[in-house]
């Protein structure tokens, strides 16, 4: 009998991968919630056809257990599991 049919293949269930995760900054909007913070992103974006450049701004809900950062500070923040049903994210101190 062949060994190798009975040894399962490698998955990724089966074996430790590390995940690399997004890391965004950008400026606090909100901070009237307790231990969340809304951060605005900013980006330049070019449309595929005409070549006009516009911008393109994204709000995240971002967990700051610390309530350090305020209205109009410029944070960073990471990925992170899910602490609700918006926030994803967290502030690097």
């Amino acid at each position: 009998m062949d060994k190798e049919k009975n040894n399962p293949p490698e998955t990724v269930s089966n074996r430790t991968a590390k995940v690399k995760k997004r890391k965004f900054s950008g400026i606090v909007v909100s901070d009237a919630m307790d231990k969340t913070i809304v951060v605005r992103i900013g980006r330049v974006k070019s449309h595929p056809k005409y070549r006009k450049q516009y911008s393109v701004t994204k709000k995240f809900k971002v967990h700051d257990s610390q309530n350090k950062y305020h209205k109009g500070d410029k944070v960073e923040f990471v990925e992170c599991r899910p602490i609700s049903k918006e926030k994803r994210w967290k502030v690097i101190y």
